[in-house]
């Protein structure tokens, strides 16, 4: 099975038309360094390392709890699932476009109009071994946002609604961010903060009461409807 992401053909084919744009020296360097850029291509980072979605993306001030981590876990999973697919969408559309181009470069009498043709086929080549190691990276991701998820889903909080943490989430950053202003923070700034750390409070304080009522309605005997056992007495 041919490898996939492999570009050291491509760049070996290159590397002769590459006297257009550089003098023979660099040429030359550049043909003794085509074994050390293939592997430079294919190790590059392409998005997040596991520190930096743990340190960077995950950090404790903005997201303060476990649920709060496993919900953003959700959200960025999700943005490479779609990116993933669309990619895919578009791997599938290149392949389509090289087999017209090369359909066109065989029958193509004009010796120009093939040699055109071949260098779009080239290109397309070189964008496919790029969209393979762009699939790549993104499968990692998603592997890596599954892992963050089962780690921080201690079984404390609600997986099948956000909603549900959100409100103990947030009052716990705006506290973090009160926490950081100083006599230099600007005053829409401190409005802002303080004013959304207000209202998370009072929001909490009209959930504890609307939760109280409930279970007093609910630990309240019926007034009506019963009747005694006794028999009446003439």
């Amino acid at each position: 099975m041919k490898e996939k992401r492999n570009i050291l053909a491509i760049i070996e084919k290159e590397a002769p038309n590459l006297n257009n744009l550089l003098d023979t020296n660099q040429v030359a360097e550049f043909k003794a360094l085509t074994t050390e850029l293939r592997d430079t291509w294919t190790k590059k980072q392409v998005f997040r390392t596991t520190t930096e979605m743990e340190v960077s993306v995950l950090n404790d001030a903005k997201y303060p709890t476990n649920a709060a981590k496993y919900w953003q876990c959700v959200r960025e999973q999700n943005v490479f699932l779609e990116n993933l697919m669309n990619l895919s969408f578009e791997y599938r559309k290149n392949e389509v476009e090289m087999k017209q181009l090369e359909k066109k470069r065989d029958e193509e009498k004009d010796e120009l109009e093939k040699e055109l043709h071949q260098i779009e086929i080239d290109q397309k080549t070189f964008g496919k071994a790029s969209m393979q190691l762009t699939a790549r990276d993104r499968m990692r991701e998603i592997s890596e946002w599954s892992r963050f998820k089962k780690k921080y889903n201690d079984g404390t909080f609600d997986t099948k609604n956000v909603n549900t943490h959100q409100l103990e989430s947030y009052s716990k950053v705006f506290t973090n961010r009160k926490n950081t202003l100083t006599q230099g923070s600007s005053q829409p700034e401190v409005f802002n903060v303080l004013g959304q750390l207000q209202t998370a409070e009072r929001v909490q304080e009209e959930r504890k009461q609307i939760e109280g009522i409930k279970r007093e309605a609910i630990s309240e005997k019926p007034k009506f409807g019963t009747q005694s056992s006794q028999p009446e007495t003439k």
